[in-house]
Parts: structure tokens; C-alpha cells; sequence
């Protein structure tokens, strides 16, 4: 029953992650792309100062959940969970790495104003995003058939 509960928590927190991360990735950066940039820049502010506690949160969440999920298997679902685990660090890292740094420097702009290349910077802030949207939701798939496959017995390996 431990492993099971554990298993529903990394589904529940790696769907909570694929979904947040899907719903940027398909609604607000098209949305940013589509609006006049000072409106841009000052929503993303206002959105990442908002996001900032609760996504670190999902993602810790996600991560523990997994992790913890891996410890609790044996065999092919210790892999599998490890993968999804491996998966979410990713998402947090390429986030830590790569979107918060130019957050930051979009913060200053939604002040200052946006510098003479900002369109390039603001597609490696897209970039990163649909990268860590893409970790994210493959985690979410490995825990997915982690849960199909928790109705199977685990056979053992040679």
C-alpha cells in the first residue's frame, strides 16, 4: 500500500509539473509572442514572481516523489522511476540554468528597457522553456507506465 501511495504522489506531482510547464508552452508563450513587448515584459515579471515559490515547490515535490518511488522498487520500476526522477532534476536545473537567469535580466528591462538584442535572448528563454516542458512531461510518461505497470508482478532479471 506505501508503494502504491507513493507511486499515485510522483503521478500527481509530475502531471502537476508536465501540465504548468504544457500550459506556458502552449498558451502564454504564443500569447507573449502576440503582445507589445513592455506588455510582455512586465506580465513575465509579475508571472515568475508569482510562479517563483509555487513551481520550485511542484518541482522539489516531483523530484522527491520519485526519488522516493525508485528507493521504494525493484527491478525494471526502480529503473523507471529513477529515469523519471533523473528527468525532473533535469527540468529543474535547465530552469535554475537556463530561464531564471534571463528572468532575471527581464525584470530589469520591464524598468529599464529591453536591449537592442532582446529578441534573441527572449527565444533562448522559449528554448529552454519547451526543454524543460519536454523533461517534465517525459517524467510524467515514465511514471505514468510506472503505475500501469504496478498491476503486473516484477519478474526477476538474470
Amino acid at each position: 500500500m506505501l508503494v502504491r501511495s507513493i507511486r499515485s504522489l510522483a503521478l500527481l506531482t509530475t502531471g502537476l509539473l508536465a501540465g504548468a510547464f504544457g500550459y506556458g508552452a502552449a498558451n502564454l508563450v504564443p500569447t507573449f509572442d502576440r503582445v507589445p513587448l513592455q506588455m510582455r515584459l512586465e506580465f513575465h515579471t509579475e508571472l515568475m514572481r508569482n510562479n517563483s515559490i509555487s513551481m520550485q515547490a511542484t518541482m522539489a515535490a516531483a523530484a522527491l516523489s520519485c526519488l522516493v518511488a525508485a528507493v521504494f522498487s525493484t527491478g525494471r520500476h526502480r529503473v523507471v522511476a529513477a529515469a523519471a526522477t533523473a528527468l525532473v532534476v533535469a527540468s529543474f536545473a535547465v530552469t535554475r540554468l537556463g530561464n531564471v537567469p534571463i528572468n532575471h535580466r527581464i525584470n530589469e528591462w520591464a524598468v529599464a528597457g529591453a536591449p537592442a538584442d532582446y529578441a534573441t535572448i527572449l527565444a533562448r528563454w522559449d528554448a529552454f522553456h519547451f526543454l524543460r516542458t519536454g523533461t517534465a512531461l517525459a517524467a510524467f510518461a515514465l511514471v505514468i507506465a510506472l503505475v500501469v505497470w504496478m498491476r503486473r508482478p516484477e519478474t526477476q532479471t538474470r
